[in-house]
């Protein structure tokens, strides 16, 4: 099953909103997330969001104080993706495709009935991803030197021509997605107030990432 190119207005935003706690996954307006479901409650969250919006708020948790809670808390923002894409394994998984609708803020977590967690989202502080920019000015040169000395550094094979290929909004969003940040830089791109500040936030992940490994290596020699 493919999407059906229903196109959100912010007045379409649901009141509650089923999450899929996936620490080291982000997920951004307008960027797509593919995802594997195996867990029962999943399963059945995916069965739910198909029959209502086909919504599904994706966060992660949080690890303040690297806390045992059950279940875990969760970082105060995440991102709702429209489920686009579907089709369900012969062993009974369900492969999804999530395309980022729009980020929200936890007003506070409900109960729920069917084994996953359910949240009142905030849309307000976010209402402006609905409406997804045409293009964007950034220093694009900046960002592939910055790149490509990371991905050096990490040993991250990378597709040249299609990176060259993207514009302003699809580099960014993508590299946000992939590239192997922490919890907490993931979560900076994610609450970046719009796609001008986060291109910002990339070039200096990436740039202080760069020269960290440059002073590790310095103090190893």
């Amino acid at each position: 099953m493919t999407g059906s190119g229903f196109s959100t207005q912010f007045f379409d935003l649901p009141a509650s909103l089923p999450v899929f706690p996936l620490g080291g996954v982000l997920l951004l307006p307008y960027g797509r997330l593919p995802l594997n479901i195996f867990e029962e409650r999943y399963l059945a969250m995916v069965d739910d969001a198909l029959r209502s919006e086909r919504l599904i708020g994706v966060i992660q948790p949080s690890n303040k104080a690297e806390s045992q809670q059950k279940p875990p808390p969760l970082y105060e923002t995440g991102c709702a993706g429209r489920i686009t894409a579907f089709s369900e394994t012969d062993d009974g998984r369900y492969l999804v495709t999530l395309l980022g609708v729009c980020r929200f803020n936890i007003d506070q977590e409900i109960d729920s009935t069917r084994g996953y967690r359910r949240v009142v989202p905030n849309w307000g502080p976010f209402r402006a991803d609905i409406e997804k920019p045409d293009k964007f000015d950034m220093d694009k040169e900046r960002l592939l030197v910055a790149l490509k000395v990371y991905f050096e550094k990490k040993t991250i094979d990378a597709d040249w021509k299609a990176i060259n290929s993207m514009n302003n909004i699809q580099l960014i969003t993508t590299l946000a997605m992939i590239c192997p940040f922490d919890a907490t830089e993931q979560q900076a791109l994610l609450v970046a107030e719009n796609i001008e500040d986060r291109a910002s936030t990339m070039i200096s992940l990436l740039e202080m990432a760069n020269h960290e490994e440059d002073g590790i290596k310095d103090v190893k020699h």
